[in-house]
């Protein structure tokens, strides 16, 4: 999607990445040596603003001044922006979140599924898919309503004809806010978005998605003042992190020097796995949807194509399969701890990704999508307090919608380690629902446009 960018990215002022995760690492240092302070003003500030919170605000605050970037453009020697063969400005970047979301992420979804009671997970009830659903539908309906809305106060904003249509751009933000990437791809294809303006929508994917995180990483912090609020009945949750903590505490011992290399050896052979297998399911698939004469169901299978999706699932069902073996013992020897690790790298890399000055970029495009969180918030909230569902169910049903596979599992994990994998499984679900969902949502925003 890079490459259709039209704007000149600033080049940032350190783009060695030995650099980078270093300044990275640094960030996580700061934050875990404060938050172990038990008195004075740190133990008051993460009373109120979680740990992971800072940790994915802090990369993008250094990357908002410009220190750090995750994409970029170069002049060349002359000073010019140096151009692809399309003629548009080439676009360079990190490879950091790549490398920790594609082995970081599954190798932490292992570890932290070690000791996955499955049973327990599965007591937790209706209420996880109804929240999901529920913020599918939140996404589904909060198109069409923001696009009346900020057309009334500025028509030009969803204006546009033909393949420069706002609602055909906007038929991507809904694929990738109810599946991900594969189906806002699919969407990209199915409506023929005009490419050059694809950028734009880029960026109101990246701030909002990623200022709807933002606050959600921040309610963890007033949990069991929100699960008050909504009168939730918090009682499986708790049975099941009560399980996994006790068994941890059975198991408990002083890891050696061959537990560390035997939990890393289980995780990334277990990545490697994912990898294998989805790098023959990923084009097995697509040349098999390719060849589907209905377009609908060509694109509502898109997801299929993602070899993300492939590594995320198999990783998942290794690691669900290990569960039942000797080797959830290690949880004893502190795998979800390293689990955690290798998520709070993932979540310095994501937020390098956040340019905070980018909510300034293009107003009418950031009030729409903010306009549309909003509508998603106030309906899962609504029937969270309907069905007095905790604050867990209505943070990763979103996130499963919203932020997929990649940031999912970060929401549920920071709530507690042994919940990952229901921040997973949803996120599968929104892939599989994701192309169809944004469809409706599209038809429904091109009546409200007047397309």
């Amino acid at each position: 999607m890079e490459e259709f960018k039209e704007k000149f990215i600033q080049e940032p002022f350190i783009t060695d990445e030995s650099v980078v995760i270093g300044l990275l690492m640094l960030c996580l240092g700061i934050i875990f040596y404060t938050s172990s302070i038990k008195n004075g003003f740190w133990s008051k500030f993460y009373k109120y603003v979680p740990g992971l919170f800072l940790a994915y605000m802090l990369p993008a605050v250094l990357t908002t001044t410009g220190l750090i970037g995750s994409e970029w453009n170069k002049l060349d020697e002359l000073g010019e922006p140096i151009l692809n063969a399309k003629g548009e400005f080439k676009v360079f970047g990190s490879r950091l979140y790549y490398v920790a979301s594609r082995f970081f992420l599954p190798a932490a979804l292992v570890l932290m599924t070690l000791s996955l009671d499955l049973k327990a997970v599965f007591k937790l009830g209706y209420k996880a898919l109804v929240m999901f659903f529920t913020g599918t539908i939140g996404i589904i309906i909060g198109g069409p309503i923001a696009i009346l809305i900020i057309s009334a106060i500025s028509p030009e904003t969803v204006g546009g004809a033909g393949p420069d249509a706002v609602w055909r751009g906007l038929a991507t933000l809904a694929g990738s806010w109810i599946g991900g990437s594969a189906n806002q791809t699919a969407m990209l294809e199915v409506y023929g978005f005009n490419q050059k303006l694809y950028g734009g929508m880029v960026f109101v994917d990246i701030v909002v998605a990623n200022i709807w995180m933002a606050l959600l990483l921040i309610g963890i912090g007033k949990t069991k003042k929100i699960d008050k609020w909504l009168k939730a009945d918090t009682s499986a949750i708790e049975t099941l992190k009560e399980k996994v903590s006790k068994f941890s505490k059975d198991t408990e011992r002083n890891p050696s020097l061959t537990d560390l290399i035997i939990m890393l050896t289980i995780a990334f052979v277990s990545v490697s796995v994912a990898h294998f297998f989805a790098g023959y399911l990923s084009p097995f698939f697509k040349t098999f949807i390719t060849e589907m004469k209905n377009p609908t169901l060509k694109n509502s299978l898109a997801f299929l194509t993602s070899s993300f999706f492939w590594m995320i699932s198999i990783a998942t069902i290794i690691a669900i399969a290990l569960s039942f073996t000797k080797a959830r013992n290690y949880e004893g020897a502190g795998a979800s701890k390293i689990g955690s690790l290798f998520i709070y790298i993932l979540v310095v890399t994501i937020g390098m990704k956040m340019d905070l000055g980018l909510i300034l970029d293009n107003p009418g495009l950031i009030a729409i999508g903010i306009v549309w969180m909003l509508i998603h918030a106030i309906l899962l909230i609504g029937v969270a307090k309907l069905i007095r569902a905790p604050y867990f169910f209505l943070a990763v049903g979103s996130q499963a919608n919203v932020g997929g596979a990649a940031s999912a599992p970060i929401v549920a994990s920071a709530f507690h380690p042994s919940l990952a994998t229901v921040g997973v499984l949803l996120a599968v679900v929104g892939y599989a629902v994701g192309t169809l969902g944004a469809i409706i949502t599209a038809e429904l925003m091109r009546i409200a446009s007047g397309g």
